[in-house]
Formats: structure tokens, sequence, C-alpha cells
């Protein structure tokens, strides 16, 4: 495990956190990610992240979204966790894969084409323990919120 994980395990948990780290989390995974041409997603130090692009639910426009994520299978699939750090409401783009499936993800400086399922049953409680292993705190989230954590599967198209 890498140095400091421990400690932002913790901090990450807290709802000061959950306050204020999809403020300026997802701004500055942009920002570097740009200015980067897409080598370098600075909350990815800590976990794997893609930025996803998606069409909005509404709208249709491109949606892009910097996401923390869990790779499966070397990077051939990823699941995504639209925990909103333990808040309220589902994520904005959750429900817009829920409308447009097909989506680009940007992994490791290359983009992908991909397409989102909603898992579900048996499926859902498998990846969910794989993903409490990978990040505990996402167990804290799912403790302080009604709503149930959906998680979705990206597979290449």
């Amino acid at each position: 495990m890498a140095p400091g994980v421990k400690l932002m395990q913790k901090v990450s948990s807290t709802m000061l956190f959950a306050k204020i780290a999809p403020h300026f989390i997802p701004a500055m995974d942009r920002a570097v990610h740009k200015l980067t041409r897409g080598r370098v997603l600075l909350s990815a130090q800590m976990l794997p992240g893609v930025i996803l692009t998606a069409k909005g639910a509404r709208t249709g426009e491109p949606r892009t979204t910097p996401l923390a994520c869990m790779p499966e299978d070397g990077g051939t699939s990823w699941l995504l966790i639209g925990s909103n750090f333990g808040r309220p409401g589902h994520p904005a783009w959750t429900g817009n894969l829920l409308k447009h499936p097909d989506a680009d993800v940007s992994w490791k400086g290359q983009d992908i084409a991909v397409r989102a399922r909603l898992l579900e049953g048996e499926e859902r409680a498998t990846a969910w323990s794989a993903v409490l292993k990978f990040w505990p705190p996402y167990a804290t989230y799912q403790a302080r919120i009604e709503r149930e954590i959906r998680l979705f599967r990206l597979e290449r198209r």
C-alpha cells in the first residue's frame, strides 16, 4: 500500500471531505489532465482514475467527469462507483450513463470507447465486495445515505 493511503482513507470518510472534495477534486483533475494531454490525473495518485465523457441525460451534450475507478482484467474493463462522496442523491454522471450507456474514457492517456452497464443482483454484490476491499471508505459512504450506491461496469466497445 502506498504511503499515506491509510490516512487518505480516513480523511475521505469524513463529512468535511464529502462537503469540500466535490468542489475541488474534479476541477483540479480536469485542469491537470488537460495540461498534461491526458497523461496525468492527480487524484489517481491515491486511486486509479478515468476521465469519463458521456452524453448528458437531458441535453445529449458531452459531459466530462474525472472519476475514481477500479480497473479490472488489466485495464480492459472498469468499475465506476456512484458514491457522490457519500452525499444524498446519485451523481449526475450515473444518470447520463443510464440514458446513454455508450461513452468514452481517457485511461492512462489513451481514449477508449466503452459501454456502461449498471450492475444489479448477485453481480453487483460480488462487485461491491471487491470495491470495499479495494477502497474501504465506500462502506462509510453507503452507511450514511439511504440510496444504494450505483455500480457500473465499463467494457471496451
